[in-house]
């Protein structure tokens, strides 16, 4: 038996040797590697289930604009005019007016 508990020590020795010359050689301790490889990996693992998780309340969210204006069509609006107002209201007053402005010459030297 005390042969094999020699053999399981010198093989602990080993390893212990192999680490200590790794790190002799290289500067890195593998052990610290690992942990924060898991560390990273733990992070990296957090950063996509959370785009994940967004990636699945951005499309819940599309689905209820997508409804929002199928209520708005059976209701006799039209779709694409409510597009424009919204992208309209998402502008500085100054912006929208500037761009009316150039439409309405625009409409003029074309004879409209």
């Amino acid at each position: 038996m005390s042969g094999v508990i020699d053999l399981a020590q010198r093989r602990e020795a080993g390893i212990m040797a192999v680490q200590t010359d790794l790190e002799d050689f290289t500067g890195r301790n593998p052990e610290n590697e690992i942990r924060v490889s898991n560390i990273a990996g733990e992070r990296l693992r957090s950063i996509v289930e959370r785009i994940e998780r967004l990636e699945e309340e951005r499309k819940a969210i599309g689905s209820d604009i997508k409804d929002i204006f199928g209520e708005a069509k059976s209701a006799g609006f039209d779709v694409k005019v409510l597009r424009q107002l919204i992208r309209i209201r998402k502008q500085e007053p100054a912006e929208v007016e500037e761009q009316e402005t150039l439409l309405d010459i625009y409409r003029r030297a074309i004879g409209m």
